[in-house]
């Protein structure tokens, strides 16, 4: 028997991806409103944010206007708890979420002298923007990462932080970067059965010479 109704969903990995992104952006607009009214400079607040970007960099290319930090959410992996699930309709999920932070800077005057080399400028552009994520997700506002109470999480945590420079041959010059993984326990949840009867089904199941199997049916849900 075939499921009956359609899937039509997302399943809580991609809304937890989504809600984090989204989190970030309300948040980095928040904090430069704050430091605005607080006398401060709100670029020291300011990253932009992207979901399951495959080359952010290059947002940098090419002399860029808006030198801030890029921030980077995509999911990556998930993996289920048997002992905690059951085999009907509840998974429980051990997801990883990357949020992959970008700094980038050029050569400048040092205002108590000389000069910052533009490698460290975006090492501290990076770790700045590293520090602003870490203390957003782990605020207590986000312990439910603004999902509702009994809903799909159980938990949230930052495993690590780990800094890195671009290999040498990446089209950017004066970049750093940092990766903030993201643990995730939720529910996954599955397709339950219809009550609604089949008035009609007939199906052929049939092997191709390849030995793959197929079939050929006549569904009637009305």
């Amino acid at each position: 028997m075939a499921i009956s109704s359609l899937i039509d969903k997302q399943d809580n990995f991609e809304i937890i991806r989504d809600e984090v992104a989204a989190i970030l952006a309300i948040e980095t607009a928040s904090q430069q409103a704050l430091a605005t009214a607080g006398g401060k400079d709100p670029d020291l607040w300011k990253f932009r944010v992207f979901i399951e970007q495959s080359n952010p960099l290059e947002q940098y290319l090419n002399a860029p206007l808006d030198t801030s930090p890029i921030v980077n959410v995509f999911f990556d992996t998930e993996s289920f708890n048997k002992s905690h699930s059951n085999m009907n309709n509840r998974q429980k999920a051990e997801g990883i979420i990357n949020i992959d932070c970008y700094g980038y800077a050029v050569s400048a005057d040092n205002p108590g002298g000389g000069h910052i080399p533009g490698d460290r400028g975006a090492a501290y552009e990076v770790q700045r923007a590293a520090r602003l994520v870490r203390n957003i997700i782990m605020a207590e506002e986000y312990d439910r990462l603004g999902l509702p109470l009994g809903g799909p999480l159980w938990s949230r945590w930052i495993s690590s932080i780990d800094m890195y420079q671009q290999p040498a041959e990446t089209n950017v010059q004066n970049v750093a970067s940092s990766r903030l993984q993201l643990q995730v326990e939720y529910n996954e949840l599955s397709p339950q059965t219809d009550a609604e009867v089949l008035e009609l089904l007939s199906a052929t199941v049939k092997r191709f010479e390849t030995g793959e199997i197929y079939f050929e049916a006549d569904f009637d849900y009305t």
